[in-house]
């Protein structure tokens, strides 16, 4: 049997499956948390094979075959419903695209990217971006090169090549889409690097990201949505939600490292 014979197959199979009402899909969740009810996972899964399908369509012809995208995304679909939490108040469908396209995305970016990147320059653009976010929070603003190159004990020489290094590196994650990741932090992305598809931007996204906070302290919860820019789409530094909410630039990162974990235990 051909693959093109086998996926219509696999398509006619799956589209008589009736979609889940709100009420079963929290029934199969509190069964799989509860009981570990492989026939509740089986359900689950099947009714949502057709939403995998739609998103793999959004990205095909983009360097794999339909078929692969929806094996992938039928990956991130797994993981999905073992991760879901019905406490969260939000449907499995909000959940769950997030979840599928980030292993399409994962897949696309392993099948496209043209160069390999020695460890020793990924070792040092990350210390560079580390050390750029430090001064950019410290000064409340983006740093220049010499003060980049003077707390990375480096020549402006230096500085300016790894400076070049670092913009094209970015530029290449933006063409190719590199979105993968599974953290809180990936979902939230940062306004300041992030490319202009990122999945944060989808209104569903947002939404559950905004169901979360629920779970959180209140002042919590607000110091995320300034620090990753969910009330005026421009992110603050640390030090203007300190100016903001009266507290100091410390302060406020404690309290951004104590939500994130709380926010990504529920994810877990």
């Amino acid at each position: 049997m051909s693959e093109e014979t086998s996926l219509k197959l696999y398509l006619k199979q799956i589209d008589h499956v009736p979609m889940l009402s709100a009420e079963r899909e929290k029934e199969l969740a509190h069964l799989l948390i509860r009981e570990n009810d492989p026939a509740a996972r089986e359900e689950m899964i099947r009714a949502n094979l057709r939403l995998v399908v739609f998103l793999a369509r959004h990205y095909a012809h983009r360097g794999l075959a339909l078929q692969d995208l929806i094996e992938e995304g039928n990956i991130g679909l797994l993981k999905a419903v073992e991760a879901f939490n019905p406490e969260l108040n939000i449907r499995f469908v909000t959940y769950a695209s997030w979840w599928i396209k980030q292993a399409m995305q994962r897949a696309l970016t392993h099948a496209m990217r043209p160069i390999h990147i020695p460890a020793y320059m990924v070792e040092m653009i990350a210390r560079w971006k580390k050390a750029s976010a430090e001064l950019e929070d410290e000064l409340g603003g983006a740093p220049g090169l010499e003060e980049l190159a003077r707390r990375m004990k480096m020549s402006a020489k230096r500085a300016r090549i790894i400076d070049r290094a670092v913009r094209a590196f970015n530029l290449c994650l933006q063409t190719q889409g590199d979105q993968a990741g599974n953290t809180l932090l990936d979902v939230l992305g940062d306004e300041r690097t992030r490319s202009p598809d990122s999945s944060v931007q989808d209104q569903d996204e947002i939404h559950a990201v905004r169901m979360l906070f629920r779970k959180i302290d209140q002042r919590e919860a607000q110091i995320l949505r300034l620090r990753f820019g969910l009330e005026d789409n421009r992110p603050l530094t640390l030090q203007e939600i300190g100016d903001k909410v009266g507290l100091t630039r410390e302060g406020v990162r404690q309290i951004e490292s104590k939500a994130l974990g709380k926010l990504q235990a529920y994810l877990a």
